[in-house]
């Protein structure tokens, strides 16, 4: 009798111990430490193989780290364990459509609504894999779907405006990129994106008021400053325009668009040699269209500039 409750003793301290390093290791993932959570959760696996959450937050924290291959090796452990896990089927989707398997990804993702036929991230989800493949109509109908699921989420609002404006339907993706504002009034991306509508509809002004929006909400938003820049662009401001090129560039140095973008600014003002170095450093990015550029005669210029 003693052997067995030292057993039993035994098997409810390794039960505590695996909740333990589980929560850690979600503590962790919020502090974005990602290689200390999947330690974590690696320890909670060697004290219970048999625990599909373990394995599908290891799996979360493997793709937020870069390591999508490995993500997909631990949802594929967690449906083995659980075949009727939601969360198992998205999050694997998350990280084939990170991988650009796209068709993959919306297998898992019906599958996920079909074990959970108001399962809004399954929705949303195959809504943004619809759409990277220009399904656009089939995205929109999915983002229905997650509104129809939470009126109130504004992320479901914002995504539908950017399928609407696929199709061309500006004024469509601006009364979604109005809702989720009014739902969510911090929501920086909403502002960028209502913003780059109004400069495809020729509203600058308009637009430059909602980018500054969402940089005065988020100012570490290099898209927004790329996307205010190329509207006072437009608007002639190349100075303006040359100061949000070069925050945006302070906040990601490797940014194409925003060397190329800043590139034209400056040659626009005459300073060849800034504008050079700046379509030579998109061009070292990547940009191959500034490379095939730098290699065609109207390059030239550039090319022999040192």
């Amino acid at each position: 009798m003693a052997t067995g409750v030292v057993l039993l003793s035994t098997q409810a301290a390794d039960a505590q111990s695996a909740v333990f390093y589980k929560k850690s290791g979600n503590a962790k993932v919020r502090s974005e430490d990602y290689q200390g959570a999947i330690a974590d959760y690696s320890k909670a696996i060697a004290i219970n193989p048999k625990d599909a959450d373990a394995y599908n937050n290891r799996g979360l924290a493997k793709s937020k780290s870069g390591d999508n291959q490995g993500a997909i090796a631990d949802f594929n452990k967690a449906i083995e364990i659980n075949p009727q896990d939601a969360r198992a089927y998205n999050n694997r989707g998350l990280a084939k459509s990170k991988l650009g398997d796209y068709q993959g990804a919306i297998a898992d993702y019906n599958r996920a609504i079909e074990i959970n036929p108001v399962y809004l991230y399954g929705f949303l989800n195959r809504g943004l894999a619809k759409k990277n493949l220009n399904k656009y109509q089939e995205a929109i109908a999915d983002y229905n779907n997650a509104i129809a699921i939470n009126p109130q989420l504004a992320a479901a609002y914002n995504k539908r405006g950017l399928a609407k404006v696929d199709l061309k339907d500006y004024q469509g993706a601006i009364a979604d990129y109005n809702k989720a504002i009014a739902i969510n009034p911090k929501d920086a991306a909403a502002y960028n994106n209502r913003g780059a509508v109004k400069g495809k509809s020729g509203d600058n002004q308009g637009a430059v008021a909602d980018f500054n929006k969402a940089i005065e909400i988020d100012l570490q938003y290099a898209d927004a400053y790329i996307n205010r820049g190329l509207t006072q662009y437009n608007l002639g401001d190349n100075q303006g325009a040359i100061a949000d090129y070069s925050e945006a560039i302070q906040i990601d140095p490797q940014d194409v668009f925003a060397y190329n973008n800043r590139g034209y600014a400056t040659w626009k003002l005459k300073d060849y040699q800034s504008a050079c170095n700046d379509f030579k450093k998109a061009a070292s990015l990547g940009s191959q269209s500034t490379a095939q550029w730098l290699n065609k005669e109207d390059g030239a210029w550039c090319r022999n500039m040192r």
